[in-house]
């Protein structure tokens, strides 16, 4: 399942994140990839200890903290601290790859299993050309550019590319998280529930089949759940 979660992070949220991270130092992206994805990576990245990808990721984990809509899609049970990627000039593409399997963030040692990816745009559309992010799945190739401060979330185990910006900068978030519902089909039921409960709610109020419904939702957490 993918899914666009507009506005995840503030507008506001975008700007003091674009002044943190705009003049830092960047790296060569490859610091980050497996054997496969070193060989088709070709773009720019923070450090993942700089001061300025400290305070940025505290930013984005603040904001998408309040994202409901996030919460319910993905269930996180960790997410891997927040990096952040450029695209821009020669080093500007990112040919298709998987994410690994297993991250594990090295100033703490913990393992995160990325059951999900999440890209989180910081530039907007019209301030560059290209560098679309493509996710292929069983139903074909998905093209995603979206507004700064929307993201995408997608299933880890997708085969993806970002296609060679061609002018301007796209700047962006990007993240893995372990779900408590591993199972990819159980986290689709999930979600799918909570939004039509969510609706029948907004329609009806606390009615009885609501109430119902949300018993449902929270028994099947109980059974599915990884904690």
């Amino acid at each position: 399942m993918m899914l666009h979660v507009p506005q995840a992070i503030s507008s506001d949220a975008v700007i003091r994140i674009r002044n943190l991270i705009d003049t830092a130092p960047w790296t060569d992206g490859r610091v980050t990839a497996g054997t496969q994805s070193a060989q088709v990576k070709n773009n720019l990245q923070l450090p993942e200890d700089s001061p300025a990808t400290r305070a940025a990721r505290l930013i984005v984990l603040d904001d998408l903290g309040k994202s409901a809509l996030f919460f319910s899609a993905a269930l996180p049970k960790r997410i891997y601290p927040p990096l952040f990627n450029r695209y821009e000039g020669t080093t500007n593409a990112f040919r298709n790859h998987v994410d690994n399997a297993v991250r594990t963030f090295a100033p703490t040692g913990e393992h995160v299993r990325t059951d999900l990816s999440a890209t989180l745009f910081l530039s907007d559309p019209d301030d560059y050309e290209g560098g679309e992010l493509v996710v292929q799945d069983t139903y074909g190739a998905h093209s995603v550019k979206l507004p700064a401060g929307d993201l995408i979330l997608y299933p880890a185990s997708s085969l993806h590319r970002v296609e060679p910006v061609t002018q301007g900068v796209r700047v962006a978030s990007f993240f893995w998280i372990q779900s408590m519902i591993r199972d990819i089909e159980r986290r689709r039921l999930l979600f799918e529930l909570d939004m039509a409960i969510l609706q029948l709610r907004q329609a009806q109020g606390d009615s009885e089949p609501a109430v119902s419904l949300v018993a449902c939702y929270h028994n099947l957490m109980r059974m599915w759940a990884e904690l």
